[in-house]
Order: C-alpha cells, then structure tokens, then sequence
C-alpha cells in the first residue's frame, strides 16, 4: 500500500531510491515498477521530487524474492527460475541429479522423458498415440501447403491434439502426463512417411526414422537416434523452455505450452542450427576440404554453425557422446571427418568446440535425411523437457514470469494525433 504513515511506537527507518534498488538487487526504474503494480509502498519526500521506502518492507520483498527466484542481488533485475531438473556445471549437464549423458546411453529416450517428468525411472516405457488425436493431427498437417516444414507440421498437430483431448484443461499431474504420453508419437504420427512401406509401432526413434530417411533402419544408427532423443530432452532454461514456462505459468494447458515452445524453435540460433551445420556438412564432403567452405562463410559474414556453446567451456558433452557413437558406425566416416575438418580449420586460432547441431548435421547428413531432420530430432526430443517445466510451474505460482519494462520513450502527457 502506498503513502502510509507509521503509527503510534512503530518507528520507521526509510530508504532512498538508491538505496532501495541496492537491497533488492535491481535497476531504480525496477524499484518504482514495484510501487506501481503494488508489490512495494512509497512517500513522497516532503519538498523534494524522489520518494523513500520502509526499509521492513524493502526487506521483505528482497526476501521474498530470494524465494520466488528472481530479482537477486547483481541479477540486474533478471528473472531465475528455481528448477529440479537439469543442471549444467563444469561442462556437464545432469537430470535430476543424473549424469544426463550416462543415462541416455543406459535408457531409452522414452525412460528419460519418465525419469524428467517423475523422477522414477519407469523400464520399458511405451508411449501409444490415442486414435482420435492421430487422426486429427495427421488431417491438420496434411492440409498445409506442401512447402511446410516439419516444426510447421507439429505445431499443427499438437494444436490438433488438443483439440481432440476433451481433458486438456485439466492440469492434475496425472491427467498431464497422460497427455504428455499421446501427445509424443501424435506428433511424429502427424509427419509424412518417407517411404510406402513404413509401418507405425515400435520405440518413438523408430517410428520417428522412417519419417526421416528412406534407409532401412539399422541398429547401430537407429541407437544413435535414440541417444539423441534423450541427450537433448532438456537442457535447463533455453529460450523456447522458457517461453513454455511463461505458458503454463498463465495455465495454458500442455498442449499450448509445448505449442509456444515450437514457435520458438525454429530460430537459426535454437532448434534450426543444426540445417545449417547439415549443409555445411555437405559442402565440405563435395568441395573435399573445409577449408575454402570456411573462408566463403566467413567471407559472407556467416557465422559458422555447429561450434561453440555458452554453457561449456570445452566440447559440448552431448556431442561427444553422439561423435563417439557415430564413429563406429562405416557409414559415418565421411561426414564425421568433414566435421572434424571443420572444427579443426575454423579453431585454427580460437579455441572452438564442437556443440550437439554439427553432431546432429553428421547423424543426419550420413543417414540420407534432409537438413530439416536435425530440427525436428531437436523438436520431438524437446518435447519431454518442456512437458517437465510445465509441470514444475503448474505448481508455482501464477503468472510469476511478468518482468517489468523499462518506459523509454517520450514523457507524457503529449496530444492525441489529429
């Protein structure tokens, strides 16, 4: 409550703007954002044109924040969003405590996705697509024009999908999961067969293969796969988990949320990178050499994809497992060389690392599949990660994720346009 006085034998010890936005670790714009939306009091100082805050209750918003996660001390203000599923320190990354890439090699991308979503690791899990949604999903994706991508085609089926779920609305843990276990193979149901003889069944990377390549889906590869799902279900807060996050915390139902993280996905610095690292791959295999690739790209004003990540320091733990899998497999070789090429050219002065899209771009680009294929793995596999956080907020408090702007522009009030 704003402009309150302190009553009788309650002295009051007020603070400065300044002061105020020091104890709470944020911006002094944040401070008056405060006030506004009535997390925070203020007074007018008496002559002057700044305000003074109680510093009993600047303490305990600070403290409260501390709770909720956000606007910690030097966090500028940023939101931190408190999670107990993945952590990424020192170069490797955990799922609820587990070495994330020791259990993808162990489990099946289905056993992971349990294990993010219940902390129980359910052996054998299968997931089975419900009929009404497949039906709707594979009629919504087959109206759009033939040019559309495989992300196109999932948002579509996972809109349909929830239109065929009559308990979509309900966000109970179980009813969630249950969704969650339909709504995996009706995505991949949802995309085209690359060949007439494909047949639906089996684990979720095999159904998912025979709508990524036309070769025959062999163990080894077919395991590679696999890994794959389950290294990149989650990987803490990326952008499109975020936005899923910021879904479920206005109690959009899971398919919206896993919908909101598709409509992030496909940006060149998320889910698309690893095309752009496939048709790397590829120019390198036909000019035989990254070298003159890399000096066209560069000369472009390219970024060149498939290296380097924020979070780690030295190669990207996820693909080094993928790289370690791919090389015994014969087929790899080339693209797994032309990919060592390219890091090795490109790192010739700066100490750059692999990451997981240019080990998706040699999974993808030695399998026969198109470049697309390394961002619907990233999609699909995803999917788990992002069903997870929704269940996470689902229990937090609503709509928590609303920061505050920062109004730059002209002071008002000015006059209405004529």
């Amino acid at each position: 409550m704003r402009d309150q006085e302190p009553g009788p034998g309650h002295p009051e010890r007020r603070l400065t703007t300044k002061e105020a936005a020091e104890l709470l670790g944020v911006k002094p714009e944040t401070v008056y954002a405060y006030v506004s939306r009535g997390r925070l009091g203020s007074r007018r100082v008496p002559g002057g044109r700044g305000s003074t805050f109680d510093a009993q209750e600047v303490e305990a918003l600070a403290r409260r924040n501390r709770r909720e996660g956000s606007g910690s001390p030097g966090s500028g203000g940023e939101q931190a969003v408190r999670t107990r599923l993945t952590l990424i320190r020192e170069d490797r990354y955990y799922y609820r405590g587990v070495d994330a890439t020791e259990l993808a090699t162990r489990h099946s991308y289905e056993e992971v996705a349990e294990w993010l979503w219940t902390g129980r690791m359910r052996h054998g899990a299968a997931f089975v697509a419900p009929r009404a949604a497949v039906e709707a999903a594979r009629h919504a994706a087959g109206a759009l024009p033939g040019h559309a991508g495989p992300t196109d085609r999932l948002r579509v089926a996972a809109i349909a999908a929830a239109v065929a779920d009559p308990l979509r609305f309900d966000l109970s843990t179980d009813t969630v999961l249950g969704a969650a276990r339909g709504l995996l193979p009706t995505l991949v149901a949802a995309l085209p067969p690359k060949t007439s003889t494909h047949r639906d069944g089996g684990s979720l990377a095999q159904q998912l293969w025979g709508r990524l390549s036309r070769q025959p889906a062999a163990e080894a590869p077919l395991h590679v796969l696999d890994t794959a799902l389950a290294l990149l279900a989650d990987h803490d807060l990326a952008v499109s988990t975020l936005a899923v996050r910021a879904a479920a915390g206005a109690r959009a139902h899971p398919y919206a949320a896993v919908t909101a993280g598709l409509g992030v996905i496909e940006g060149p610095l998320h889910g698309a990178a690893s095309g752009l690292a496939h048709r790397l791959v590829l120019d390198v295999l036909d000019r035989g050499s990254a070298g003159p690739v890399i000096a066209e790209e560069l000369r472009a004003g390219r970024r060149i994809p498939g290296l380097g990540h924020r979070l780690y320091a030295q190669e990207d733990p996820r693909a080094r497992v993928l790289f370690a899998l791919l090389s015994e497999i014969p087929e790899a070789a080339p693209a797994l060389a032309a990919a060592r090429d390219i890091v090795d050219t490109t790192a010739r002065h700066t100490p750059l690392h692999a990451n997981v899209d240019l080990a998706l771009a040699v999974l993808t680009a030695s399998c026969g599949m198109e470049p697309s294929a390394g961002e619907t793995v990233f999609a699909v596999a995803r999917t788990a990660g992002w069903i997870a956080h929704a269940l996470e907020e689902y229990g937090e408090r609503p709509l928590r994720m609303r920061p505050s702007g920062v109004y730059v522009g002209p002071e008002p009030p000015r006059p209405v346009p004529e």
